[in-house]
C-alpha cells in the first residue's frame, strides 16, 4: 500500500487509518513524504506507534525530468515487498472490506491492473456543480467497457486507486516509464495494456471515497492541470466540448425561458410551442445526466447544479487549454510545470 503525500496534514491520518483497518489481507503501508512543508511527516511518525506496518519514506530530492508524484511512487515501490501494489492518494478514505473485495475480484478475473473511480464527496456548491459533471464527461471519454475490453486499445486508470501486480508493474518499467507524465495513472494503464496486461476499471463508490479539493482555487488549479491532457491534448476536442455545453445545456435553458416569456407577453402559440419543445429536450438531458450520476455513485439530486456546472466546466476547459497551449505552464502543490506536449517538466 503506497500513499504519496505532499502537504497532506489534513488528510493523511484518515487515509492511513482506513487502510490499516482493512481486514483479511496482510498489509504493508508506505507513506512517501514528497518534501512536505507542513505536519504530514510528524503525523505519520505518531501513527507508527499504533500501526506497526506503517513506514514513512522521506523523498527529499526531485530529479530532473521527473514529476513529483511519479517520483514519490517510484521510490516507495522500490522498497515494497508485496505481490500486489496499491497506489492510493492521501485524500482518499477506504471503506471496510474494500481491499479484500478488490483483490479477490482481480485474482478471480486474472486482472493485472485494477483501478477504481472513487465516490466523490461534494459538500460545497462549487463541488456539487463541477465534480459530478467532470466525472460524467470523463466516463464518456474513457468508457469502462472499452478500457476493460482486451481487444480495445482504450486504457485508463484513476491514480486515487490503482491495484497492480508487482511483477507486471516492474516488468513494464514501473513509474520510470511515466516519470515525466502529468497523468501518470492513465499512462501507466496504457503501458500495462500495451504489454498484454489485463485492465479492470470500475466505478468505486462502494469501496473508496474522496474529497479531491478543499478550496475553489485548488479545484481550479487541479482541473486546469489535468483537463487538457484528459482530452488527449487536442484543442479541437476541448472546443467541441465547450460548444456542446453551450448548445446542449446553457443556451436551451436561456432560449426556453425567453420563448416562454415572449410567448406569454405577445400571446404567441408558436413561441410557447418552441418553449415546450425545448423543455422536452432539457428533460431528456436531465434524465440522461441522472442515469450517468447514478452509475458513478453520485446522488442524483446533484442534477440541480448541472447548468451552473456546465458554465464552470466550460471555463475550466478553456483555461486548461490556455494554460497548456498559450501560457505553457501549470501550477500544482507549490510547483510550476512547463508544458511539453503531453508531459511536463518542473521549473
Amino acid at each position: 500500500m503506497i500513499i504519496p503525500a505532499r502537504n497532506e496534514e489534513a488528510n493523511i491520518a484518515r487515509v492511513v487509518r482506513s487502510i490499516a483497518a482493512q481486514g483479511g489481507v496482510p498489509l504493508e503501508i508506505i507513506v512517501a513524504d514528497d518534501q512536505s512543508e507542513d505536519r504530514t511527516a510528524a503525523i505519520v511518525e505518531r501513527l507508527k506507534a499504533e500501526i506497526p506496518s506503517l513506514v514513512l519514506l522521506r523523498v527529499d530530492l526531485l530529479p530532473e525530468g521527473w514529476m513529483g508524484k511519479a517520483h514519490a511512487l517510484a521510490c516507495a515501490a522500490k522498497i515494497a515487498r508485496g505481490h500486489w501494489l496499491l497506489f492510493t492518494d492521501a485524500d482518499t478514505e477506504h471503506l471496510p472490506g474494500s481491499l479484500e473485495a478488490t483483490l479477490d475480484r482481480a485474482e478471480r478475473q486474472s486482472i493485472d491492473l485494477l483501478s477504481l473511480s472513487p465516490g466523490q464527496l461534494t459538500p460545497t456548491w462549487w463541488e456539487k456543480a463541477i465534480i459530478p459533471l467532470v466525472y460524467v464527461n470523463l466516463a464518456r471519454l474513457f468508457r469502462f467497457e472499452d478500457v476493460n475490453d482486451p481487444a480495445s486499445p482504450a486504457a485508463a486508470a484513476n491514480g486515487q486507486y490503482i491495484l497492480v501486480r508487482s511483477e507486471v508493474y516492474r516488468r513494464v518499467g514501473g513509474h520510470q516509464v511515466v516519470r515525466d507524465a502529468l497523468l501518470e495513472d492513465v499512462e501507466m494503464a496504457r503501458h500495462v495494456k500495451s504489454a498484454g496486461g489485463r485492465l479492470l476499471f470500475l466505478p468505486g463508490a462502494q469501496w473508496v471515497r474522496t474529497r479531491m479539493y478543499r478550496s475553489f482555487g485548488e479545484m481550479w488549479r487541479g482541473w486546469t492541470k489535468n483537463l487538457y491532457l484528459l482530452y488527449g491534448g487536442k484543442a479541437p476536442r476541448i472546443l467541441f466540448a465547450v460548444l456542446e455545453n453551450c448548445f446542449l445545456d446553457i443556451l436551451p435553458l436561456a432560449a426556453a425561458i425567453a420563448a416562454a416569456f415572449a410567448g406569454l407577453l405577445f400571446n404567441s402559440g408558436l413561441l410557447l410551442l418552441l418553449a415546450g419543445s425545448l423543455a422536452v429536450f432539457m428533460t431528456a438531458r436531465v434524465l440522461g445526466y441522472r442515469r450517468a450520476l447514478q452509475r458513478l455513485g453520485f446522488d442524483t439530486s446533484l442534477e440541480n447544479y448541472r447548468i451552473l456546472g456546465a458554465v464552470l466546466f466550460s471555463a475550466l476547459l478553456l483555461n486548461s487549454l490556455g494554460a497548456h497551449c498559450l501560457r505553457g505552464r501549470v501550477e500544482w502543490k507549490g510547483r510550476t510545470y512547463v508544458a511539453k506536449n503531453r508531459s511536463l517538466e518542473v521549473q
